[in-house]
This record gives structure tokens, sequence and C-alpha cells, in this order.
């Protein structure tokens, strides 16, 4: 990895020139569709390096598939990923056992790869955060070992264990800031959510109106029910509720605002009957443009693309894959030939807050168990997974990957974290500069 701090001025521009194009190929088309957005997405990255790294996946990527990956095999070059994985990207969520689970989430950059690029880019971002927090070098260093160690142990248990997929973070094996995070999830209420975006009207629920969501217009109202009753022969037959008491549709509307990953993609919000006829038990629903993942534009995808209808089947083929129990209401439609992912709007979704966890040995408590989560979406996946391009154990392959290597592999991903968080600061002031000389394809103002 080049020192940025030490680029000459033809490098410097070299770099700009990448990033640019890269962010060109990747969002042009959403940027043209909607510039206000991504005006948004652009200064809430410009706000920190961090920031910056979370909404640039697409340029980690055009740098990892130029650099060889002396860790991988061709099994282990070939698994589920996450694709986009970073320390904000775990939360609480209610799995279809009813269970609250602490877990990764979001999985829209989900594709097939490299195991290492999902510890690189959280290895990356923990320095990142860790340099935010000024954090001695020694002390990010043993947050990035302890991460690994904590994958690498639970990659160990599954390759021992022949049937145990169900490991999970919950209320009652966890303690400090992920129990905290669940202890929140576990005190919301369905109606909470349900008040804060609808309202009662002639003794129904529908959509209140607010600058988040729009009314459709008739022909666009219908293809939307059209995509939903498509949509509910993608849900798996295990996870199907009575039809006579459930997914009956009683309002939909246009649905903007989200969060950096999903500037410029059109949504839906849609409320259903829910689990009865009483009104605290309707339940809202997303149905989201899913996007192209990051990784499938630097890396030849033809076999991997050929497997699925659209985006949308390709979200949720892969989050099936990554991660056990996954939402039942989990599915995928289209409208106009363009694929969307659906899935529950859940009321008991808590990000892990990184704002309070300051000290290195709080930090290392919880990084431990991140590894161990991270190897559990490679390891494991839910039981209505129905895919076969991944058709080894995975835990058998990167225990065979590495072995006689941990030690090195420890090492490297160490030294890579501090390299490339380095490597994303000196990125992150260039796409300032960059985008507000409105080289970037929407201007800053």
């Amino acid at each position: 990895m080049t020192d940025a701090t030490t680029d000459s001025p033809a490098d410097t521009q070299g770099r700009t020139d990448l990033i640019v194009s890269v962010f060109k190929d990747a969002f042009s088309p959403l940027m043209k569709a909607d510039p206000h957005a991504f005006r948004t997405k652009y200064r809430k990255m410009a706000a920190s390096p961090h920031a910056f790294y979370r909404g640039s996946a697409c340029l980690f990527y055009a740098d990892m598939t130029e650099a060889a990956d002396e860790w991988v095999d061709e099994r282990t070059a070939a698994i589920w990923i996450h694709g986009d994985l970073h320390v904000e990207n775990f939360g609480t969520y209610l799995n279809s056992d009813g269970r609250l689970v602490f877990d990764i989430n979001d999985f829209d950059e989900a594709y097939i790869g490299h195991f290492t690029w999902d510890l690189r880019r959280f290895a990356a971002s923990l320095a990142l955060l860790a340099w935010q927090k000024a954090l001695p070098a020694q002390d990010v260093e043993a947050l990035v070992r302890r991460y690994l160690r904590g994958y690498l142990a639970q990659v160990d248990h599954y390759a021992s264990t022949a049937d145990d997929e169900d490991f999970a973070l919950h209320l009652d094996n966890t303690e400090g800031p992920i129990l905290e995070a669940l202890l929140s999830a576990r005190a919301i209420r369905r109606a909470d959510l349900l008040d804060g975006m609808t309202h009662v009207q002639d003794g129904v629920r529908v959509f209140t109106p607010d600058s988040s969501v729009r009314t459709l217009p008739p022909a666009e109202r219908r293809a939307v029910e059209a995509a939903f009753e498509a949509y509910l022969e993608t849900i798996p037959p295990s996870k199907r509720f009575d039809r006579a008491l459930f997914y009956d549709l009683r309002d939909a509307v246009g649905k903007s605002g989200f969060g950096i990953g999903s500037a410029g993609l059109p949504a839906y919000n849609l409320l259903v009957e829910g689990y009865s006829q009483a009104l605290d038990n309707d339940v809202v629903l997303s149905m989201k443009q899913a996007n192209v993942p990051a990784l499938s534009r630097f890396q030849d995808s033809a076999t991997i693309e050929g497997y699925f209808h659209h985006e949308g089947h390709r979200t949720v083929v892969s989050q099936r894959a990554l991660q056990v129990h996954t939402d039942p209401l989990l599915g995928h439609t289209e409208i106009g030939g363009t694929g969307f992912v659906v899935a529950e709007v859940s009321p008991y979704e808590v990000d892990l807050d990184w704002e309070e966890i300051t000290e290195p040995a709080d930090m290392a408590a919880v990084v431990e168990l991140l590894g161990r989560a991270t190897a559990k979406i490679h390891c494991a996946s839910d039981e209505d997974s129905d895919q076969d391009l991944v058709d080894f154990q995975v835990e058998q392959a990167i225990t065979a990957s590495l072995k006689g290597r941990r030690r090195a592999f420890a090492d490297h991903l160490v030294e890579f974290s501090v390299a490339y968080a380095e490597r994303v600061r000196a990125d992150h002031a260039l796409f300032v500069d960059a985008f507000r000389s409105g080289q970037i394809g929407v201007a800053a103002t």
C-alpha cells in the first residue's frame, strides 16, 4: 500500500482521477436521477474519513481487485462475503425464531469474493475509528488482532462441530455495549414505530404524510401493488404466515431519506395487516430498489450474475446465504424489469453506538464478538438458503487456506489496516476537494 503522506503531486492527481472515475462509474445513473440525494450523500461522506469510507466500497474494491492476495486459494477466493463490512454495520434484529439477536446487518453489497476482503475492510474501518478516538498505534494493533482472534476461534468451532449453526449474540450471552443495544431493542414497542409513521383513519391505519413520503399516482400505485403480490411468492414456505390473517395491503407510499449507501434508490413503504386485525400489530415493509454491488464492477462476474434474476434476487439470496434465521418477511420483486428487495421496517433494530465506547479494553471486548459474528456469516447459512454457488464447507476451506500461516496473516492484517486507514484519510481530503470543485458528477451547491 502506498504511503499516502509521501505521494508526489502526480500521484495525488492520479489518485484523484481514480476516485472521480470510480465514483462516476458506480453512481452516474443514480446521480442523474436524484442529484439532491447524492449531494446529501456526499456531504455526509465529507464529514469524516470514516463516513467517506462507509460510502466508498467501490473505491475499496478498485484497490483490492488490483492487489495480490496470497492468503486465499481457489475456494476461499469465492465464498459469500458481506461486501461492505465496517464497524457501523452491526446491530440488533428480531430473527425468524422471534429472538432478539445482535449481528451484522445491511447485506446490500453481499457477493462472492475473497474471505480476506471482509476482514480487511473491517480492520481498516476499525483502524479509522481508533484514529478518530486518538488511540495509540499499539492499541490499534491489539484491537485488530483481537478481532481476528475472535474470527478464527469461531471458524475453528464450526470446523470441529458438524451441526452447530446457531451461534448468536443475544440477551443471555452478552454484556457491555452489545447487551445495552439488545436491551434497548427489547424496550421498543411495535406501536411506537407505527405511531411515528401512521395514523388511524376510518378504523384502519394509513401512512401519515411527511417530507420523506409521497402519494403515489394511480398507475404507479397499481405497479407497486402488482409487485407486492409477486413478492409474496418469494417468501419461503417455511416462513409464510397464514395468508388469511397476514399480508393484506392497507397503504403504500413513495419513500426517500435513506442513508449513505442507498442514496438515489427508488423505494416504497407498504403497510400490511400484520399478525392480527389489532391495529398495533400492523407491519411496515420497505420495498427498495437493489443496487449493483460494488465488488461486481471489478471482477469477472458473468457466471455469478447469470445465477440471479435481478439485483433484488441477488440481495435476498446473498442474505439467506450469510445470515442464520433471516427476517421471515424478506423477499424480492421487480418493477419495470428492475429488482427490488422487500423486508420489514423493524422496530427492533438498534445499531451499536460507538460514541461512548472509547477505552481500548471496552473496544477489545466488543470487537472479539464482532469477529465471531463475521465468522458466522461466512460459515453458516439460513435454513431456507437455496443457493449452490458455494457448495463446500467454508470453515474447512478457511482453515486449510491459513494452515501454518495464522500468525503471518495476523501481521498482514495489522499492517494492512494501518496503511489503508492512512490511505483513506488522504483519499477523504482528495474527495472533498473534488466534490467542492464539481468533479464528481454533482455540484456541491
